[in-house]
């Protein structure tokens, strides 16, 4: 029997979900991983939803969607590897690399099917676990993607390299003015410190996920996907660039959204919980 404690007509739980943190293994190690669970259980009509997050963060930044999305369906929030607490790989990974360590996670789970959210380079993740595992991704959201033509990816690299630490610590002045020389139009400047926070925290080690991204065939790769794709389009330094890959995907869905930035899902978690349900839901 269904539990029906706090539920409302479209079977949201009225309570906040259940968010705790827990540790699985992968290739490279532990992986660290933020889950959310319906309050009251019962809510097995959505499949899961997996959250990668854009390059050297954490998890840390779906904390709020989180609370919105797992009012009605199970969501798992990695710490890719290298980043966060989960374990770095012990050499510079690939896209495919980071990918395989999250089938890894999706094998011991055994997941019959999920959903896969991506942000920038957790995009690229994303795209590729559902190319690699296409029997258990069953729709896809992309939300960002960092394509960029090959005139760019020296600029985009130099700018993506780590500061070397200073003993007067301007390397920390330095990498916070580079942060605001990158911010987006629509980021708050306290999402902006958070951000820079979570990088310090991460430290040199997660610099190997921008590196991995600007190697991402993304013209090749992106066609090979199968499953439903919604494109969610944010006022941010990949408004443009994301526009290259709607030709690429043969079932897209594009959502433009030029009122946010790249920290909606802090600064309007319920906006895009509910665009994503919306996506999601589709012919449940």
């Amino acid at each position: 029997m269904r539990s029906k404690r706090s539920r409302s007509a479209r079977g949201m739980s009225a309570e906040p979900p259940r968010i705790r943190r827990t540790y699985f293994e992968c290739r490279f190690g532990q992986l660290h991983v933020t889950t959310a669970f319906p309050v009251g259980g019962g809510f097995d009509e959505h499949a899961t939803l997996l959250c990668i997050h854009r390059c050297a963060l954490s998890s840390r930044v779906f904390g709020p969607f989180m609370q919105q999305i797992g009012r009605d369906r199970p969501v798992y929030a990695p710490d890719v590897p290298g980043c966060g607490e989960s374990d770095p790989p012990p050499a510079k990974p690939a896209i495919a690399d980071y990918a395989a360590a999250f089938a890894d996670f999706l094998d011991q789970m055994r997941f019959r099917q999920v959903d896969v959210l991506g942000q920038h380079t957790g995009s690229l993740i994303a795209a590729e676990l559902a190319i690699a595992r296409p029997e258990v991704v069953r729709r896809v959201v992309l939300a960002g993607l960092p394509i960029f033509p090959d005139g760019e990816r020296a600029t985009r690299a130099r700018r993506a390299a780590a500061i070397a630490a200073a003993a007067d610590g301007s390397h920390l002045r330095a990498a916070w003015q580079h942060a605001i020389e990158l911010r987006d139009p629509a980021t708050s400047l306290a999402a902006t410190a958070e951000d820079f926070a979570i990088e310090l925290s991460n430290g040199p080690r997660c610099r190997s996920m921008p590196e991995a991204a600007l190697g991402y065939q993304a013209s090749e790769r992106l066609r090979l996907l199968e499953q439903p794709v919604l494109l969610v389009r944010t006022q941010d330094y990949l408004w443009e660039a994301n526009l290259r890959a709607k030709s690429w995907m043969r079932s897209l869905k594009v959502l433009d959204l030029p009122d946010y930035g790249s920290d909606i899902f802090r600064s309007a978690p319920g906006v895009i919980a509910g665009h994503l349900r919306s996506f999601l839901d589709r012919g449940a």
